[in-house]
């Protein structure tokens, strides 16, 4: 009698570590306007707290400008509110019912902070990565504890898990490389 191990569980909850470090990643701002950038702020209106994107529609009409347009007049003071305190860093221009967001070149201080920033992203991830290397080798111990798998299906199913945890640890620092050299891009 065998315990049916699934690589494939384990390897999707992986690529999902890999998937969020990628939406961290979008957060970050680079030399360029993205409206990935406003993707984290949250606006109180209506009696609670909304995402961005539901009370404006965000887009970048200008390499190193944001335009938030607000849909609802009454919405435009906690938008910019919001915005102001944010992270981010930003200050919005009321125009209207639409925001103009100017973002101002980086320093070469700020872009080094940024960098480490996306290094304890990529860190995080790395963590959740080897998280669920470990749940599958406590599976794979546990099973061949209990009799129901051989220790040659434990070891080779072990290999298995180990090369798919290096192999995503692979993709988390080729994505961190490449996030950092378009930070430092000037």
């Amino acid at each position: 009698m065998s315990t049916e191990f699934d690589l494939s569980d384990y390897r999707r909850r992986m690529d999902g570590a890999v998937s969020s470090l990628k939406s961290d990643f979008a957060g970050l701002r680079t030399g360029r306007a993205n409206t990935a950038l406003l993707d984290g702020i949250m606006i109180s209106a209506y009696g609670s707290e909304m995402p961005l994107n539901q009370v404006a529609a965000v887009s970048v009409p200008e390499p190193r400008m944001l335009s938030v347009s607000v849909w609802d007049k009454s919405q435009v003071g906690a938008v910019e509110r919001a915005l102001r305190e944010s992270r981010l860093g930003i200050n919005p221009v009321v125009d209207g019912q639409t925001l103009r967001i100017p973002l101002p070149p980086l320093t070469e201080e700020r872009r080094k902070e940024l960098v480490k920033i996306a290094g304890s992203f990529s860190e995080n991830a790395k963590v959740a990565v080897r998280n669920v290397r470990r749940d599958a080798m406590d599976f794979l111990k546990k099973a061949e504890k209990d009799g129901d798998m051989s220790e040659d299906e434990q070891k080779a199913h072990s290999d298995d898990v180990q090369a798919a945890t290096d192999s995503v640890i692979a993709n988390i620092d080729t994505a961190l490389e490449e996030k950092s050299a378009e930070i430092m891009q000037v």
